[in-house]
């Protein structure tokens, strides 16, 4: 480990302050409901809760929207198009970044796999894979596109815990931006570490609060997507949140896409039509302030289990 990673480690494991909360910004849902929420800074962890939580039975019709494209293909218009090229890139970086961490491409765990494409991609490319995916419009999704190949494709971790024939340890797990949108966050880590390996590799993405984008739009930022995202994460609640279930971020990667696409539907959000070339060029300042901050729009976390080093 290196320094960075044992100052890191000792500040973390430091006794626990009382968290204080207060307003960090209010917002409202752009996508489904028009309704209005907080998001609430805890200064222990340096992450914002969105408030009032839904309910788990209540968050399911935050999500019935086909503006919702994470649960779409649409070709529609020419914005669609170029999200779908893009995906089709990242998908390739994405695979070629989970080969790297295991040549030998055995098991995989995919969490909030919506349409299916990333599940598509492993599996051609001769991993065993599995998917979870709540949303039934997703499930149903990948099953169309993925055919006969052999995925096993779940509807919670509840259900994958119960099918005692395919829980077992992991090789690579991966939340592409997934860990925002789940109820319990401290059972979700702690569940994720015990389905990885001991040398297995855990891949979050998410989006970063602390992004130039996010402090230029402010509320009406596209990525806080109340309250479809519960919880919203800086780099340092990211690892602290993973080194109290014994867990470190060893590496951390730029998805400097996000910050176009992201300042594109904030542009939406504020000025209730598109300019593109604006979002444009807030995603060029967002990504070109991140060359020296290394506060990207997103984020991918690598994270492992903690080796001793004292």
């Amino acid at each position: 480990m290196n320094i960075d990673n044992v100052m890191t480690a000792r500040a973390v494991n430091q006794p626990p302050k009382p968290s204080t909360f207060e307003t960090y910004v209010s917002c409202k849902d752009y996508v489904v409901s028009n309704e209005k929420f907080d998001l609430l800074l805890d200064d222990n962890l340096d992450l914002l809760l969105t408030t009032p939580k839904p309910t788990t039975k209540d968050l399911a019709r935050y999500y019935e929207s086909e503006a919702y494209i994470s649960h779409t293909d649409a070709k529609r218009s020419w914005v669609d198009k170029v999200y779908q090229i893009v995906k089709n890139y990242s998908l390739k970086k994405k695979l070629k970044l989970v080969n790297s961490f295991n040549t030998d491409r055995i098991k995989i765990l995919d969490i909030g796999s919506g349409t299916g494409d990333f599940l598509k991609i492993c599996s051609n490319d001769g991993w065993k894979v599995t998917g979870i995916e709540p949303n039934e419009k997703g499930r149903n999704a990948t099953m169309s596109k993925c055919g006969n190949s052999e995925i096993a494709l779940y509807k919670s971790l509840e259900d994958l815990k119960k099918d005692s024939a395919t829980f077992l340890s992991y090789d690579v797990i991966t939340l592409w931006h997934v860990l925002e949108h789940v109820p319990n966050l401290d059972e979700t880590i702690f569940n994720l570490k015990k389905l990885l390996k001991p040398e297995g590799v855990l891949v979050v993405a998410a989006p970063n609060f602390k992004s130039y984008d996010a402090e230029h739009y402010t509320k009406y930022w596209a990525a806080y997507d109340v309250p479809r995202h519960l919880w919203h994460f800086s780099q340092t609640a990211i690892r602290r949140l993973f080194f109290f279930q014994s867990m470190e971020v060893v590496k951390t990667l730029p998805m400097k896409f996000d910050a176009y696409y992201v300042s594109f539907l904030s542009e939406q959000n504020k000025n209730k039509k598109n300019n593109y070339v604006k979002a444009f060029l807030i995603g060029c300042k967002s990504n070109w302030k991140a060359r020296r901050t290394r506060e990207y729009s997103s984020l991918i976390y690598v994270i492992k289990n903690t080796k001793k080093w004292f």
